[in-house]
């Protein structure tokens, strides 16, 4: 199985107001089409390290590498042009655009990506929101649907330039039991059928027991 995301001794400190060891040596490593859950208590460095591994905070020590290339130390565009191709983002909030039809909020990533037509970007974007099974909400407008659709437009968006890993935070803390689960359902085939790995931070037990592997962090430091 080919690593996708990997860490080596990561470290990092508030340096304000006072210095504070937020993340101590992070090691870890998800694998190809793994589907994995990061949970501990809020205030453990959960989402300090997601932010990390999202590259977009560089201000760390040790060496984070993506598909065996060391992103660490690479100039801001390189991470930029890094992040878009091969990281999917699911938040707790959606954040889409509520003006814009759902193709365009889910064509967004591909055209700031420019590798590929308008053309081919429509036809990408109607397919992943196909496999969603909310191809009937193509052309209505985001604000118009409900929480559960905004939240599977959102996994659509993260997928449109075919990314290596989606990194989720709290994706289904904003959604009832019923929609928590479509998300986890979704997740899992995505994994299953396409190859995809994930690594989700959560607070929601349930969804993390049913992941292929949980990794718990306590002050910092991941203990299991």
């Amino acid at each position: 199985m080919s690593t996708v995301l990997e860490t080596k001794n990561i470290n990092k400190y508030f340096r304000k107001p006072v210095l504070f060891h937020v993340l101590k040596d992070i090691n870890m490593s998800i694998k190809k089409g793994e589907f994995t859950s990061i949970i501990g208590k809020s205030g453990c460095g959960k989402s300090t390290l997601l932010y990390i591994l999202s590259t977009m905070d560089t201000e760390y020590e040790g060496e984070l590498y993506l598909n065996n290339e060391l992103v660490t130390g690479q100039h801001h565009n390189k991470l930029s042009y890094l992040r878009n191709k091969h990281i999917g983002f699911v938040f707790q909030f959606h954040y889409l655009l509520s003006e814009f039809s759902v193709l365009e909020n889910v064509m967004l990533p591909a055209k700031k990506l420019g590798e590929k037509t308008l053309e081919e970007i429509e036809h990408d974007a109607r397919n992943k929101l196909e496999i969603l099974n909310i191809g009937h909400l193509a052309d209505k407008r985001a604000s118009r649907i409900s929480g559960g659709e905004k939240q599977r437009v959102a996994i659509a968006r993260a997928l449109i330039n075919n990314p290596s890993i989606i990194l989720g935070d709290e994706p289904t803390g904003n959604l009832d039991s019923h929609n928590s689960e479509n998300v986890f359902n979704v997740f899992k085939q995505l994994c299953d059928e396409q190859g995809l790995s994930l690594l989700i931070v959560t607070h929601d037990e349930d969804f993390a027991k049913k992941t292929d592997r949980i990794i718990t962090m306590s002050d910092g430091v991941i203990i299991s």
